[in-house]
Parts: C-alpha cells; structure tokens; sequence
C-alpha cells in the first residue's frame, strides 16, 4: 500500500504526459496548494489568538483608556502643538494664519540672550553632575552604615527639601538671605567677616550661584536615595569575604563597593542630568530671571515672551520656537551622554 501510493502521482504524471490530456488531475485544477493551506491556518490562527488576547485582557484596557486619553491630550498633543505654532508668527489669541516658516527659528538662534540663557541652563546641569551626584554619593554612604545613630532621621532631614513647595522654599530664602536684617547677613556681618551686606539676589554676580546653590540643596535628598537604593544591591556576603581577607573600610570602598556602583551611576547621572533643567520654578520664584536677565534660563525666557512681554503683544510662536529649539538640544546632549556612558561602562567591564 505504501509503494502505491508513493508511485501513483509519478504513474499519472506518464500518463499525462503520453496522451496529453488535459484533465483536473493532470493539471493539478480545483487542488489548493499546501503551502496556501497552511498560510490560511496561520492566519486564522493568528487572528483567533489576536481575540482571545483581547478578550481576556479587555479589562486592563478599560483602565487604561484615561491615562491613554488623559496622556495624549496633556502630552503628545503639546509637543504636537508646539511645532505647529512655532513656524506661525502667533500671539495666543488670534488663528493662526501668519505662517512665517523657519524666521522664528532664525530669529532664537540669532538672538544673543537666548544663548545666555542657554548657558546658564547649562550651569545648573553641570553643577548637579559635578556637585550634587558626588556629594549624595558621600552621604548615602555614611547613611548606608546600618551602625549609625538615627540615620533615618537624617535621611528623613535630607530629603525633606524634595517634597517641600518651591514657593516656600523661595520665601524662606527671601528671608534668610535678605541684605537688610537677614539672619544670613546679620550672621556674617557679627562674626566680622563682611562689613556690608551681601545682597545675593538682586546682585548680578551673585544671584546665578545663589539660586543654583539653592537648587542643589532641594535636589540632593533625591540622588541620595538614588545612591541609597543602588547600595542595596550589593550582597552583604561580598562585605564579609572582604571584611575576612583583611580589607580595611577604604580598600572595600575602592575596590568593591564603587566598581559594583558603575552600572548604576550612569542611569543616576542621567537622571540628575535630566532633572536638573526642571529649574523653572525656583528662579522664577527668587530672582525672576534678573537682575538684568543675569539668572535667566531658558525656561524664563520663554516665559517671559510668552506671558510676560517686554512689549504690548505676546510672542507664543517665537517662544514655542526656542521652546524647541532646546528640546532638540537637550535631546541630543543627553543622547550623547548615554552614549558616552555605555561605551565607557563597556570599556570598564572588558578591564
């Protein structure tokens, strides 16, 4: 039976071939392909799966569906929006109908206090990089030592400036820091390191290092618990090897705990670069940009031509136009920094 029915199809295809006979099984007419069938079975088995997952997952996607909405209508669509109105010469009010291309563009880039203000964006990222990781590196290793009195409460104490308003944080300041009567300058002043008082806010030297000295000191508690949670994942038994071959606090230090951190201070790097540009609310709240647009940043500058003019009409197209422009920048600095860092990360983990 098993020699039939391996030697009929070849029997047939002699037979056709002699009489030339144009029959259904000569030219194969009215068969369906293998590979046909098996192709509609996929598909049919595809689309099946397609709606049992569905089905079964139907509920999470109702969950969903607000954030979703709620996501593209206060995310996606401003960035939408933004480009849009960045090629229109707009004042928020009117339709857009003076299209004005890429003038806006032209216009940011030319303009010399824009990049002013681009710089001292900057300012605030590498301190935070240069200043802040470092520093909360410090103090999460002394707040990691499980030995230490009430290291909790000052856990607690630093990051408490995280959660605390800007605006508080502002007037706090405001106060400390006033020129006349602050405690800060009284301060200086009794201890006779100062004759006259210091006016950090409102001098154009000052106010910069002032505000971003500020800045570090709210931020810091969060890169701290940066550092703290890397911490965690390094096994206590790799303490105690070392602890038992004779290493000292620094050696553990040096040729443990910082090799075994690497892979972390990239993402913490990154995400303290990244954050550090959130500095819109703190200059605005102390010095405004000024004195003299001394501390201004970006953020400020697209403020201030877009709600805050210099002159009668508002500029929203030329402000969505930096506004961008920016973005663009600090996507690409901040791609460049990943880049670097894993390259880096590589070269260290083939040593």
């Amino acid at each position: 039976m098993v020699s039939r029915a391996r030697t009929s199809p070849s029997l047939i295809g002699i037979h056709c071939r002699i009489t030339g006979h144009e029959h259904a099984e000569c030219t194969g007419a009215g068969r369906t392909p293998a590979s046909a069938v098996v192709a509609n079975q996929r598909g049919s088995l595809a689309s099946s799966s397609v709606v049992r997952i569905a089905r079964r997952h139907a509920l999470d996607y109702l969950f969903l569906t607000p954030m979703l909405v709620l996501f593209v209508a206060f995310t996606i669509w401003p960035i939408l929006a933004t480009w849009i109105y960045a090629l229109y010469a707009w004042d928020g009010f009117e339709p857009l109908q003076a299209f004005v291309g890429l003038d806006n563009f032209v216009e940011a880039a030319r303009d010399p206090g824009y990049w002013l203000a681009f710089a001292h964006t900057f300012t605030f990222s590498i301190s935070a990089i240069v200043i802040q990781v470092p520093l909360a590196l410090v103090i999460a290793l002394i707040l990691n030592n499980r030995l230490m009195f009430a290291r909790n409460v000052y856990r607690i104490l630093i990051f408490l400036p995280v959660i605390t308003t800007t605006a508080v944080i502002g007037v706090v300041f405001d106060v400390l820091l006033d020129p006349s009567g602050g405690p800060l300058n009284s301060l200086l002043q009794d201890a006779h390191i100062t004759r006259q008082p210091i006016e950090f806010l409102s001098s154009a030297t000052l106010a910069l290092p002032t505000v971003v000295a500020i800045k570090l000191w709210k931020d810091l508690g969060i890169t701290m618990i940066y550092w703290l949670a890397a911490l965690q994942t390094i096994p206590s038994d790799v303490y105690e090897a070392a602890r038992m071959d004779g290493a000292n606090a620094w050696r553990t230090l040096v040729h443990i705990t910082l090799p075994l951190l690497r892979p972390f201070a990239v993402i913490i790097v990154l995400l303290t670069f990244v954050s550090s540009f959130a500095a819109f609310d703190i200059v605005q709240v102390m010095t405004q940009g000024g004195p003299g647009h001394a501390s201004e940043i970006v953020e400020t500058y697209i403020f201030r031509y877009a709600f805050n003019p210099e002159s009668s009409t508002p500029r929203y197209g030329f402000a969505s136009a930096a506004g961008v422009l920016f973005g663009l920048a600090v996507l690409g600095i901040t791609v460049l920094q990943a880049v670097v860092a894993r390259r880096f990360g590589s070269l260290q983990g083939a040593r």
